[in-house]
């Protein structure tokens, strides 16, 4: 796979004091368990001091099984340059900074710039043996056992590490020609766990995981540097201090594996090595083959840059350690909760090379599938073979889902627009496609098959490109094609404004998506009952079955709502033809009307035949991962319909009332008449939630929320101080309208209570300030 580390393993010596040991091996070691001492022995120091540099890459062998702290099996915790350095009688280990370069200059300038900034002092430990001019040994133990990662903070406030339970195995030590292995045992301990934390640890506030430390020989040959300045990969970010006088001195390395064709100048070759990609035997069948399936998709894209049998997929024998350097492994990871899945890399920081994809696919997103296609399509077709199978749509999911994490390993970043023009590549978040046919639900289109247009294209721009010229004109091709590119920075986020990059959303009008949303939601709250869940399970966990059809429109509410103070900024270098476009104001308009559509008395009451069925005990006090997902009920058992009408109404506000989407809209409208402006669309709140208030309990509800968001969005630090003073103004003219509410009955109450809270702005702060005030959402993603 790669020259510098070579295939198969050596054995484990039959004395356990004895660690594998080859006879080449890359670091002279040698390892007790008499007195757990580590030794190595390295060369001789050079004038600097320096005895040796190595690639240091260092991993999560064992988990702690919470999504919350991503400390996750097989995750990659760190990738640099390490050096061995003596100072007297003792030994340093030292992390290189290799941001700041000057390749082109001189060795004056390049001794300048490593001068000028900081390395890394990781560890210092005494030298115990020296043999001369020969070099030195000193005890790699407790380098080991320390917390260089940030566990401590990352497992919860109250975290630290116990020295006494941390230690290395030198059991575990395994030396081989390129690359020497270590493994450490590290402890944390808490008096006031987190719940998460609780929920997995025994002791309720002990952690324990193994962390895997591999030193590797440095590439003979780097691999060619490749920029990426449209940041269409994933970057090793450099600064080249000496690039020429009036040009950036940022350098965006994109990150990419090592592969070479055969015949460098043929427009198709064999390669010298293929890209090969284990998937983790740990996953079980069918997910298995549905993973083998999925990320067998790239080899498709391979040949279509011209690389000839350039990428395989096969399950990683059981004889191979899936934390060894030299395989690209797609791990299982179990948690107690569902969480994300992740595409990390190991990669070379001098020149961006991928080195290892170690992708780790959560165990439980393909049941979180299931159980939202049984609750869409009922569980009595669960394993039936049919087209809206549930398994059968979550497998397809897993096949896609499998393709995406590895193409992050492939080198590739998220393009969130591929949904827009018909599905046209995996990196985007795919939303599963649910339709109305003779209106019935189905769901035998929910996912697509194979890598897309953009794939391809982003394939042979990161590996086939042999110049920068050449990738460019890749990219005006692609352009010119009608190919769409937004990254993650212009579409995460309730701030972000390009309409056309959005995550779990489909098709390329994202206001008419959302109006077909609302009919399937419709449906799907219709059809809703018992057989949401398979037989024989608790009735209770319907109200956890019914989270995701109730908010089944919340990312095309997210999707659409970009469309106010939207702004389309492709990506483009100095001299390419690309326009800045904003929104046009008919479509913003639509967006608004939509979005107050999605707040409608019609939309957000529950059904009143769902009250009592949503109402089965016992209750989820014990069971956490059901706890964070399903919304808070009136007490008990008993399922308060009127807080699931309060949490649809905050998640729209949460969309259509962000402060930069605010300030954009008065910018826009100050010079486009036809845009909406801030003042209009909270006019447009103010009298939806008033003519809400007259439909009784539900539209009371909607209304409260809908005032206290909007005072609460008038006091966001980020928001315009002029539109905060405009939205002042229309709750003290409305606040002014209710005090004047006749009669007696639950809505004249509400006005006159509602109207003396927005007429006391003291109170009104204070109460803005409770995070209990308004009701948090449900974790949606990841779906």
């Amino acid at each position: 796979m790669r020259s510098v580390l070579l295939a198969g393993a050596v054995a484990l010596a039959v004395a356990l004091s004895v660690p594998a040991v080859a006879e080449d091996a890359l670091i002279e070691v040698a390892a007790s368990q008499e007195d757990g001492k580590i030794m190595l022995t390295l060369p001789a120091a050079g004038p600097d001091g320096i005895m040796a540099r190595y690639l240091y890459v260092a991993q999560i062998e064992t988990g702690v099984g919470s999504a919350a702290t991503g400390v996750d099996r097989g995750a990659p915790l760190r990738t640099g340059i390490i050096r061995f350095r003596r100072m007297g009688k003792k030994v340093l280990a030292e992390l290189e900074n290799t941001t700041f370069i000057a390749p082109a200059g001189s060795a004056a300038q390049q001794a300048s710039v490593a001068n000028s900034f900081t390395n890394a002092t990781l560890w210092v430990g005494d030298i115990e043996q020296s043999a001369g001019g020969k070099g030195v040994s000193f005890d790699f133990a407790p380098f080991l056992a320390m917390d260089h990662f940030g566990f401590a903070p990352q497992l919860g406030e109250g975290y630290a590490l116990n020295e006494k339970f941390s230690l290395a195995d030198p059991a575990k030590v395994k030396a081989f020609p390129e690359n020497v292995e270590f493994s450490a045992l590290l402890s944390f301990s808490s008096k006031k766990p987190t719940p998460e934390l609780r929920n997995v640890s025994p002791s309720g506030g002990d952690v324990s995981l193994w962390v895997r430390h591999s030193l590797i020989a440095l590439p003979d040959e780097p691999i060619a540097p490749r920029a990426d300045p449209y940041n269409f990969a994933f970057s090793t970010y450099k600064y080249d201090f000496s690039a020429p006088l009036g040009r950036s001195m940022l350098v965006k390395l994109a990150e990419r594996h090592r592969l070479e064709k055969v015949d460098p100048a043929a427009e198709r070759s064999p390669v010298k090595e293929p890209i090969v990609y284990y998937v983790d035997g740990a996953a079980p069948e069918p997910v298995r083959q549905a993973l083998i399936d999925g990320v067998g998709w790239w080899a498709e894209a391979f040949e279509d840059a011209g690389f000839i049998d350039a990428f395989r997929v096969d399950v990683l024998p059981p004889e191979i350690d899936p934390l060894d350097i030299r395989y690209n492994v797609v791990n299982w990871v179990n948690r107690a909760t569902r969480g994300w899945s992740y595409g990390p890399s190991i990669v070379d920081p001098r020149t961006g090379e991928i080195l290892k994809g170690s992708v780790m696919l959560g165990s439980l997103r393909v049941r979180q599938d299931i159980l939202i296609f049984q609750a869409l399509m009922g569980a009595g077709l669960t394993d039936s073979g049919l087209p809206d199978d549930p398994v059968a749509v979550a497998l397809a999911r897993i096949r896609q889902l499998g393709a995406h994490e590895v193409g992050h390993t492939l080198g590739l970043a998220h393009n969130f627009a591929a949904s827009s023009q018909g599905r046209y590549s995996v990196m985007d978040y795919p939303a599963p496609r649910i339709e109305l046919v003779d209106g019935k639900l189905t769901i035998a289109d929910a996912y697509g098959v194979g890598v897309g247009e953009w794939d391809k294209f982003a394939i042979k721009y990161l590996y086939a490109a042999r110049s920068d010229a050449e990738a460019r004109a890749m990219v005006q091709e692609a352009q010119a094609r009608g190919l769409r590119f937004v990254g993650d920075s212009d579409a995460r986020g309730s701030d972000s404004a390009n309409p056309h990059g959005s995550l779990w959303d489909d098709f390329a009008d994202p206001v008419a998506e959302l109006g077909r949303v609302m009919a399937v939601r419709q449906a799907a709250l219709a059809r809703f009952d018992a057989n949401a869940v398979p037989e024989g399970q608790d009735l209770a966990s319907l109200r956890r079955a019914f989270v995701p059809i109730w908010l089944l429109h919340r990312y095309q509410v997210e999707s659409a709502a970009k469309a106010l103070g939207g702004v389309v900024a492709p990506h483009a270098l100095a001299g390419d033809q690309a326009a800045v476009e904003k929104v046009a104001g008919t479509d913003q308009r639509a967006a608004l009307d939509a979005l107050i559509s999605a707040m409608s008395v019609e939309a957000l009451e529950v059904p009143a035949r769902l009250q009592p069925l949503l109402s089965y005990g016992p209750s989820t006090d014990y069971d956490y991962s059901t706890m964070i997902e399903v919304m808070p009920t009136a007490g008990g058992p008993v399922f308060d319909t009127l807080r699931a009408t309060e949490i649809g109404a905050v998640h729209v506000l949460d969309s259509l009332l962000d402060p930069q989407r605010l300030n954009r809209l008065e910018m826009q409208s100050s010079g486009d008449a036809g845009t909406p402006s801030a003042h209009a669309v909270v006019t447009r709140l103010v009298e939806h939630a008033d003519a809400s208030a007259r439909r009784g309990a539900t539209g009371r509800r909607i209304a409260t929320v809908i005032a206290l968001d909007l005072a609460r969005t008038a006091r966001e630090g980020q928001l315009s101080r002029s539109i905060a003073l405009q939205i002042d103004g229309q709750l003290a003219r409305w606040a002014d309208d209710l005090g004047k509410a006749s009669g007696t009955g639950e809505e004249a109450d509400w006005r006159r209570g509602l109207g003396a809270l927005l007429s006391d702005s003291e109170k009104l702060s204070e109460a803005v300030k409770d995070k209990k005030l308004l009701p948090d959402v449900p974790p949606g993603m990841p779906i």
